[in-house]
């Protein structure tokens, strides 16, 4: 071996061991392997930097902004309202989430989708009695296995089309993965929803800042309109859009306060004061067409309108005063929407309930606005999150903005990166996302990692050391049968995405894999294929991939829970994928 090859796999090496040390984020790692290898040499100085223009970086971030349109817009919700409202079994339940997220994770980030039906899950856990923990990591690793469904659907798939382009001049194309991929997310969603019981039932015993504030129980009061659904239906029907999560306290019909029984019926300009968390009043009040009391038009552009959630301080001049005496719409150019005062159950209206200390408000404003208005009432801003009652929404724009970007790159009329970079900006043109929260949406650590180790991981080419590799490897396999070297590399790929991130895995991997097969006289898609389905697939640790670890504090699992349920899901992937390759992608 040259000292160049030794060099680079010597960096690779440190990269990964730092990778599992585990003690340094992953994008600080990446660029701290992309400046050593500068330092050395195997890297040229004018192409340090040449990963930031790769197509996989365009493609991923604008993947991230439409993940977050959708999951922004409610479609997913007012869906399964519509269209599954009485679902009562774990296994109905579990065929719904599972199968969903691994048809949004064929189009969309996968975690991204996975975030789109967690607020699902929750959901069917409450009213099953159920732990979320049942839901969740099924859900998890269902994202996973849809995402190898399409080129788009996971990072790894698209930098093996990348890698095969270069190495016959000829990409995957975006429904390439489709037949292995469907048939992975079918035989493995079968797995997940009749074997979800291999999983113990956990607890959340460690609730993040949201969640418990997104027990916080709000008063909001709301307006049936002409485009209301429950204009003429019976008071129980606004509540099915929460799940009967949230309470109506009251009615008012012009001036009379009316008791709110189930079956009372809905007409035009009735208001309901209703109670609830921020996100159940939302689902009831968009799902229902109602009108937000107080929620006057205070700029052009809806989507620079925010919410906030703020403590009322003793200090504050709102102390001792009616919405009605504030009237906030008028001088200040700012909505209150809703009222949550611990311990008390409000049944006032919100223009007449005075104010006090302790009180949390959600106050709607512009985005340059609101800040100084907390700060003159002398109001304490909760942490950070989205409020999204009263928030402008359009539920099917960015579904067809999506679908546009699909049918683009089918027929051929566009590539990829262009097609999904294009979507992205029509989100923020028509304003799926605000333009304040369009960088919200990236994810930025995994934007920079892939962009500094793609000319990490191409030292292993341009070095000759992939070739070494895969000799040695070949080594291994050259008794073996076309499909044992097919599993080998398969394995192998599933055994390092643990321990990396599913794209590092495959920038690594894939090189090697291209080598090993023209080692073996083979042609290389399939073990290209195979190495993308490996690092897809990390079903066995919570840190390999995001999904696994945004699902273990709220599902309450421990480290030994993952390769519980995922080591026989593995088996599976193995057993089905590699005469499925042979199959589509024959190596000879």
């Amino acid at each position: 071996m040259t000292t160049p090859q030794y060099l680079a796999l010597g960096v690779i090496a440190l990269m990964m061991a730092v990778f599992i040390w585990d003690r340094i984020r992953y994008d600080v790692v990446a660029c701290g392997a992309l400046a050593l290898s500068v330092v050395v040499g195997i890297v040229p100085a004018e192409k340090a930097f040449s990963g930031f223009s790769d197509d996989i970086v365009i493609i991923v971030g604008s993947a991230l902004v439409v993940s977050y349109g959708v999951a922004r817009s409610g479609i997913v919700d007012l869906t399964i309202k519509r269209f599954f409202p009485n679902l009562q079994t774990v296994h109905a339940q579990l065929a719904l989430l599972v199968l969903s997220v691994a048809i949004l994770s064929a189009f969309i980030k996968n975690i991204g989708a996975l975030a789109i039906m967690m607020p699902a899950a929750f959901q069917f856990a409450r009213k099953s009695g159920k732990s979320p923990s049942l839901y969740l990591m099924p859900m998890s690793f269902g994202a996973l296995l849809g995402g190898l469904m399409t080129q788009i659907g996971t990072s790894p798939n698209i930098v093996v089309s990348r890698l095969r382009h270069e190495l016959t001049g000829e990409s995957f194309t975006m429904f390439d993965f489709t037949p292995v991929g469907a048939t992975l997310t079918v035989v493995g969603a079968a797995f997940l929803i009749f074997f979800h019981w291999i999983l113990p039932e956990r607890r959340n015993e460690n609730p993040s800042i949201e969640e418990s504030l997104d027990s916080k129980i709000y008063s909001t009061e709301a307006t049936v309109t002409d485009e209301s659904p429950i204009n003429g239906k019976a008071l129980s029907e606004l509540l099915q859009y929460s799940d009967r999560e949230i309470v109506a306290t009251a009615v008012i019909r012009g001036h009379t306060r009316m008791t709110p029984f189930p079956d009372l019926v809905m007409h035009t300009g009735d208001t309901i004061i209703l109670e609830g968390s921020p996100n159940n009043l939302d689902r009831a009040v968009s799902g229902a067409k109602l009108k937000l009391q107080g929620s006057r038009a205070l700029v052009k552009d809806r989507a620079d309108l925010i919410s906030v959630e703020a403590v009322i301080t003793r200090e504050s001049s709102l102390v001792g005063l009616s919405a009605r005496q504030l009237s906030l719409s008028n001088r200040r150019n700012v909505n209150l929407l809703a009222v949550s005062r611990q311990g008390h159950r409000l049944s006032e209206r919100l223009s007449e309930l005075v104010l006090q200390e302790g009180d949390v408000i959600v106050l709607q404003g512009s985005r340059a606005t609101l800040p100084s208005v907390l700060q003159d009432f002398a109001c304490l801003p909760l942490a950070q999150r989205d409020i999204m009652l009263g928030a402008s929404r359009r539920a099917y724009l960015p579904v067809i903005i999506l679908a546009a970007a699909m049918a683009a790159t089918a027929a051929g009329l566009a590539s990829v990166p262009v097609a999904f970079f294009c979507s992205a900006l029509a989100m923020v043109i028509f304003g799926v996302i605000p333009l304040a929260d369009v960088y919200k949406a990236f994810d930025g650590p995994i934007l920079i990692m892939l962009a500094a180790l793609i000319p990490v991981a191409d030292t292993l080419r341009t070095s000759g050391a992939s070739e070494i590799l895969a000799h040695h490897l070949g080594e291994i396999a050259h008794t073996m049968p076309s499909w044992g070297a097919l599993t080998l590399i398969l394995v192998t790929a599933m055994a390092v995405t643990p321990f990396l991130n599913n794209a590092a895995t495959v920038l690594v991997m894939a090189p090697i894999a291209a080598s090993f097969a023209t080692t073996l006289g083979y042609k290389p898609e399939a073990f290209l294929m195979a190495v993308a389905i490996g690092a897809g697939c990390d079903f066995l640790t919570p840190i390999g991939h995001q999904c696994n670890t945004l699902v273990m504090g709220p599902g309450g699992y421990r480290f030994s829970d993952y390769p519980r349920l995922g080591l026989p899901l593995s088996f599976i992937v193995i057993v089905v994928s590699v005469p499925m390759l042979l199959w589509v992608w024959p190596v000879s």
